[in-house]
């Protein structure tokens, strides 16, 4: 959840706004944008992907295997 809190804080903060006005914009209460903010509190997926959606990001499920296969890793 620390990664996501700071991701978002990060990504609102570029687009200069406020948690308010970032709630509003992504259609959830300002209490949910508190605490992902402050890594807090328990997030559904789709509550999550409402709130990336914002800066064109969303929380899927990943095969592990797949995603630490070798040839998917870029070589230099």
């Amino acid at each position: 959840m620390e990664k996501l809190a700071v991701f978002v804080k990060r990504k609102r903060k570029e687009a200069s706004l406020t948690q308010a006005d970032f709630a509003l914009k992504a259609g959830v209460a300002l209490t949910v944008i508190r605490k992902i903010e402050q890594g807090k509190g328990n997030l559904n997926l789709e509550r999550a992907n409402q709130v990336l959606k914002m800066f064109g990001h969303e929380l899927a499920p990943v095969n592990s295997k797949t995603l630490l296969s070798p040839d998917r890793i870029e070589k230099p």
